[in-house]
Formats: C-alpha cells, sequence, structure tokens
C-alpha cells in the first residue's frame, strides 16, 4: 500500500510553503504578532488566488473539488509558518455547509466562500468542557438564534459564522448582523485572534439538507488541528537545530554536547512518525467512516500532546533566551497551545477514543 503523497500533493505544499516563505518570513510574522491582529489581507488575498479558501468547496461552486487530506496539508504548512490568517474557522465553516446544507444552499453560499469575497468562521465551542454538538445549549427558536459561544477564531474578521445549536443542528448567520455582539478575547496565540459571540435573537438559517453529523465537523477541526500543532513543532525542531549550532559554550557550538544532541533527537522521533497519525484521520474521514471517529481523536490526542512537549523542551533549549517576547519560539508556542485546546483537550480525546471502544 503507498502511504505517499501524490506529486500534486507535495506541489499543492511547496506552492504554500513558497508563498509563506516569500511573504511572510520571520521578520514579517514579527510584525504581524506584535501587532495582535492574526491577519494580513494581503497575505489573505493571496491564499485566495491560489485556492486556498476554496480548496474542498466543489468545483460547480467555484472550488478546487479536493478532499480533506489536501486540506490538512495546507494546515501542516501554515502550522509551519505560523500563518496568520482565518483558513481554519473558514475552511470549518465550508465543511459544515458540505455536511449539512443542501443542495441549493451549497450553490448559494459556498461560490462566495470559495472565491474570498466572504470570510467565514465557526461558533461551536461553549466553554473548555462543553465542545461537541451534545454540548450545545443555543437555542434556534423558528429562525433566530440566542446562546453564547467562546473561543470563536477570527471573529471579528468573519463575515458569516456557522453556529452550532441545541439539538446537534448547525445554522449560517450574518456577523455583522442584529443580534450578534462580538467580545475579543485576550488569546495566547495572536496568529489566530478568539472571541465570545453572544447572539440574541439573531436570524439564522437553518442548514438542513445535509446528510453528514455534525460531529464530523469537530473530527475535521481535530485533523486540521493534529497537522497545524505537527507543522509547528517540526518548525521548532529546526529552530532548536538552527540555535544549537549557532549558540556557543566553552567555546564550541552547544551542539557539540550530548545532552543538546539527544534532546533534539528525542524531539524528532517524537514528532515525526505522528505524520501517519493525521495522513491517516483525514484519508478515513475522507474514505473510511467507520474509522475516522477514532482516528481523528487519536491524530488530535497524541500530535497535540507531543507538539506541546516539543515546545516546552525548545524552551529550554534557548535557556533563557527561550523565555522572552523576544524569542521566535514563543510564537508557535502559543501557535500549539490554541491546537491542543481547541475543540476538545488530549484527555478529553482520549475519552471519546476510549468510548468508541467500548470500554
Amino acid at each position: 500500500m503507498d502511504f505517499g503523497l501524490s506529486e500534486e500533493q507535495e506541489m499543492l505544499q511547496e506552492t504554500i510553503r513558497g508563498l509563506a516563505q516569500n511573504e511572510c518570513p520571520t521578520t514579517r510574522l514579527r510584525e504581524l504578532f506584535d501587532a495582535g491582529e492574526g491577519h494580513d489581507p494581503a497575505l489573505w488575498s493571496a491564499l485566495v488566488e491560489m485556492g486556498v479558501a476554496g480548496l474542498t468547496v466543489p468545483e460547480a461552486q467555484g472550488g478546487a473539488g479536493m478532499e480533506l487530506l489536501d486540506l490538512a496539508l495546507v494546515a501542516e504548512v501554515l502550522g509551519e509558518f505560523a500563518i496568520p490568517s482565518p483558513f481554519l474557522g473558514h475552511a470549518l465553516a465550508i465543511q459544515g455547509i458540505l455536511l449539512r446544507g443542501s443542495p441549493a444552499q451549497q450553490a448559494e453560499l459556498l461560490p462566495a466562500l470559495a472565491a474570498g469575497e466572504q470570510i467565514a468562521s465557526v461558533a461551536l465551542q461553549e466553554s473548555d468542557t462543553a465542545w461537541a454538538p451534545v454540548d450545545w445549549t443555543a437555542k434556534l427558536d423558528g429562525d433566530r438564534v440566542s446562546g453564547v459561544k467562546t473561543l470563536v477564531t477570527h471573529a471579528t474578521l468573519a463575515d458569516r459564522l456557522l453556529v452550532g445549536v441545541q439539538g446537534g443542528e448547525l445554522v449560517w448567520v450574518d456577523a455583522r448582523g442584529e443580534g450578534v455582539s462580538i467580545e475579543p478575547v485576550a488569546g495566547v496565540d495572536r496568529t489566530r485572534p478568539i472571541a465570545t459571540v453572544r447572539l440574541d435573537g439573531a436570524p439564522a438559517e437553518r442548514l438542513d439538507g445535509g446528510s453528514g453529523e455534525p460531529m464530523e465537523l469537530l473530527r475535521a477541526a481535530a485533523v486540521l488541528l493534529a497537522a497545524d500543532a505537527f507543522g509547528a513543532a517540526s518548525k521548532l525542531i529546526d529552530l532548536d537545530v538552527a540555535y544549537a549550532m549557532e549558540r556557543e559554550q566553552f567555546g564550541q557550538p552547544i551542539a557539540q554536547f550530548q545532552a543538546i544532541k539527544h534532546t533534539i533527537a528525542r524531539l524528532g522521533t517524537d514528532i515525526e512518525p505522528s505524520r501517519a497519525l493525521w495522513w491517516y484521520a483525514a484519508h478515513a474521514l475522507d474514505h473510511l467512516p467507520d474509522e475516522a471517529p477514532r482516528a481523528a481523536s487519536v491524530a488530535k490526542s497524541h500530535i497535540t500532546d507531543r507538539a506541546m512537549h516539543a515546545a516546552r523542551q525548545s524552551v529550554e533549549l534557548h535557556g533563557g533566551y527561550g523565555f522572552t517576547w523576544e524569542c521566535e519560539v514563543q510564537m508557535w508556542f502559543k501557535r500549539i497551545m490554541l491546537d491542543r485546546s481547541l475543540f476538545g483537550t488530549p484527555d478529553q480525546h482520549r475519552d471519546l477514543t476510549a468510548e468508541i471502544g467500548g470500554y
């Protein structure tokens, strides 16, 4: 069985990587991180022009008609470069429409999202523990929705929100419309700012024509977050190697010390083999529905945990400098923190895995 990427998939990643290297080098990333807005209009426009905004949108609605695995491959590169963009929420909103929207709703809503004419995000989570459809308490009364949603990424930038409501339903809301209040929250990850969204009788369109289950959307989120964390952790290992080769003690680079070499080597053997977890989970969501629930939770729990360990080790490897704002490590450390906590912590996903296994 061939577990490698196709030539087209490799080209997709290299194209996104080239854009990131040219348009968002570390100096530019630092400027955007310090500003805290988590958005560069020119960078997002370039990603839209490359088709990222509508990667999984069917060709009939103006997209590329690709699969979740392709979307996750993009997420890996965006995590590798800590790209500040509304990609995550936008991609998940599209997945929600594909899962639950009727053909008429898809034809109406998807073209503007694929073309980047509108930016969307998802308002699903309600607290640290209430993130799955069974926990949603926001209420739909006729065509009006009320409730409070937390940890909504790029909410202040969004034109539309995909909102999870009681009973596991999904509704489409104008983020700038009546009854919608968005309160920015000082989150740690400045590449993906978060907000609390309050809905007070906001007009909503129920997505009711698809056969997909809302939990499938949370599994897609788990895979994208795992891929992002994998990319970020891989970047941290590269930073560790570069710093160890440059920093000198006792007249030689610290890379010559066994403790440093062994620590970095262990990080590499922790992270690189986990690539197969999110590749397989994405493939399962595309083609193996019976395997998808377990695979998505295993990928999210293991990779974000390992990435968090890599981030902590990277701070230590950089010594006292690693704890400062000036050190690059903190940008990827904080990105991994959000990847780990959003849409279920590792412990919550392990509990879910155990439940799926009948324990």
